[in-house]
C-alpha cells in the first residue's frame, strides 16, 4: 500500500488517496484505502482494504500492479481461514460465515447470525467444560486412591455424566430442524394424475416450471422448485400421479413420488373437485403434515360438491384460494422452524454429537475406572472437533473449499 498510495493511513481510519503505479508513475485510480494492523483485525494478520472504481478496467489495472509486487488473489474461504487458524473465530463461526453468504431467506440469514454469534459454539464449549470436570475428578480418583477423597465422588461423577449425556441427545432430538432450514424445507405435492399438481407448482412458483398437459401421466419424474415462503426456504416437488400403470417408466414415477413423499416435511395432497373421492388417497400420510387441497374449482363449484374430508379449494388456472393456502403453508412451516434456540446446522456437528454421546453412554458399563476415563476422552474429543479445540487439519479443507473468493 505505502509503494501504490504513498504511505499508510491511521489504523483503522478511511483516508481518500491516489493510486499510482510505482514503476512508472501512471495514475491507476482514486479511491479509500484502510489499514488494519494486526492482531486487532478480522483475520488477526496485517490487513489492508482498497475501495476502488468498480470498472473492469480499474481492477485489472490495479490487480496487474499488485501481482508484479508479488500478491496474489485469496483461495475459497482463505482470509476465514486465517481467521481461524489466528484464533478470531471457531470452526462454527467460520461455517456461519458460508452459511451467510449463502442465505437466500430471512429465516437462514438469522440462523446463520445466531451461529456467528457464537450462541452453538457456547453450548458445545460449556458441554467440553464440564466434561473436562468430570474427567479431571474420575482421573484424580484414578491417580490417588489412597487419598481421602470424599466418598461420594463415584457417585457424583456418575450422575454428572448422566446429565451431560441427556442434554446431548435432547439437542440431537431436533428432527433435523437446522439442517433442513439451512438446505431448504421438502414440500412435496402429490396426489392422483391430472388433478393439476404440475399448474398448482406453476402457480405458486410464478413461472412454467413443470410441463402441463391435460392427458394423465404428463410428469414422470421429481420436478423441485426452491421458494421464500414468508422468509422461510421451501423446495416444492411436483411429482407423478399416483395410479397402477403397466408403464414401466410410469410405475418408477410412482414409486419416486411415494418416496418423495415419505421423506417430506409437507405434503400437499392434491385433487380434483369433480373427483372427491380422490381425497381418500391422502388417508397413506394422514396427519397434520398433509394439507388436502381441492383444484379445479373453477370447473365445479363447491358448492355443488360435498368435499369430506375437509379441502381447501383451490384453482391452479385462475389463482383463486392460491394465497390461502400459501398462508396455511407458511404457518406450517414456522410452526416447526421458527427456532430461537441454537441448533445443529450441519452433518459433521451431528456426527460429532452422536459420537459422543455414545461414549459417554459406554462408559457407564466400563470394567475399570481407567477404561471410563477412555471413554470420556473420546467424548471430550469428539466435543472439541466441532468447535476446532482439537487438531483439525484434516477437516479444513473440506470445510473451506465451498466458501466464496475472498471470504
Amino acid at each position: 500500500m505505502t509503494l501504490l498510495a504513498g504511505g499508510l493511513p491511521p489504523p483503522r481510519v478511511a483516508q481518500r488517496r491516489r493510486l499510482v503505479d510505482p514503476q512508472s508513475g501512471d495514475p491507476l485510480d482514486e479511491g479509500l484505502i484502510l489499514w488494519f494492523p494486526g492482531p486487532r483485525s478480522a483475520t488477526g494478520e496485517d490487513v489492508a482494504e482498497l475501495h476502488l472504481h468498480g470498472s473492469r478496467a480499474v481492477l485489472a489495472a490495479v490487480m496487474q500492479v499488485l501481482s508484479r509486487l508479488g500478491l496474489r488473489l485469496a483461495e475459497p474461504g482463505e482470509f476465514t481461514r486465517r481467521a481461524f487458524l489466528n484464533g478470531k473465530l471457531d470452526l462454527l463461526q467460520a461455517e456461519a460465515i458460508a452459511d451467510l453468504a449463502a442465505a437466500e431467506t430471512e429465516a437462514q440469514r438469522r440462523q446463520a447470525l445466531r451461529q456467528l454469534g457464537g450462541e452453538l459454539g457456547d453450548v458445545y464449549r460449556r458441554w467440553r467444560d464440564r466434561l473436562t470436570r468430570i474427567l479431571a475428578h474420575l482421573e484424580a480418583a484414578i491417580d490417588f486412591p489412597d487419598e481421602d477423597l470424599p466418598p461420594e465422588i463415584e457417585d457424583r461423577i456418575l450422575g454428572d455424566t448422566e446429565g451431560l449425556v441427556a442434554e446431548i441427545e435432547r439437542h440431537l432430538a431436533d428432527g433435523h430442524r437446522g439442517e433442513r432450514l439451512r438446505d431448504g424445507i421438502d414440500v412435496a405435492i402429490v396426489g392422483p394424475p391430472n388433478a393439476g399438481k404440475s399448474s398448482l407448482l406453476n402457480r405458486i412458483a410464478r413461472r412454467d416450471v413443470a410441463i402441463t398437459s391435460p392427458v394423465a401421466g404428463t410428469t414422470r419424474d421429481v420436478i423441485e422448485v426452491a421458494i421464500d415462503l414468508g422468509g422461510y426456504p421451501v423446495v416444492l416437488a411436483d411429482t407423478a400421479g399416483l395410479r397402477d400403470s403397466a408403464d414401466a417408466i410410469e410405475q418408477e414415477g410412482k414409486r419416486r413420488a411415494v418416496q418423495r413423499a415419505e421423506q417430506a416435511e409437507i405434503r400437499l395432497f392434491v385433487f380434483d373437485t369433480a373427483h372427491p373421492a380422490d381425497a381418500a388417497g391422502a388417508s397413506t400420510w394422514a396427519g397434520a403434515d398433509t394439507i388436502l387441497v381441492a383444484n379445479k374449482i373453477d370447473l365445479v363449484p363447491v358448492a355443488e360438491t360435498d368435499l369430506s374430508p375437509p379441502a381447501l379449494p383451490v384453482s391452479a388456472l385462475t389463482g383463486e384460494g392460491i394465497d390461502r393456502l400459501l398462508t396455511m403453508l407458511g404457518e406450517r412451516v414456522a410452526q416447526t422452524y421458527r427456532i430461537e434456540a441454537p441448533v445443529l446446522t450441519r452433518a459433521r456437528h451431528r456426527q460429532a454429537l452422536e459420537e459422543a454421546a455414545a461414549s459417554l453412554r459406554r462408559s457407564f458399563s466400563a470394567a475399570l475406572p481407567e477404561l471410563r476415563a477412555e471413554d470420556l476422552r473420546l467424548a471430550l474429543r469428539s466435543l472439541g472437533r466441532i468447535t476446532g479445540a482439537v487438531n483439525v487439519e484434516d477437516l479444513l479443507d473440506v470445510i473451506f473449499r465451498d466458501f466464496c473468493i475472498g471470504k
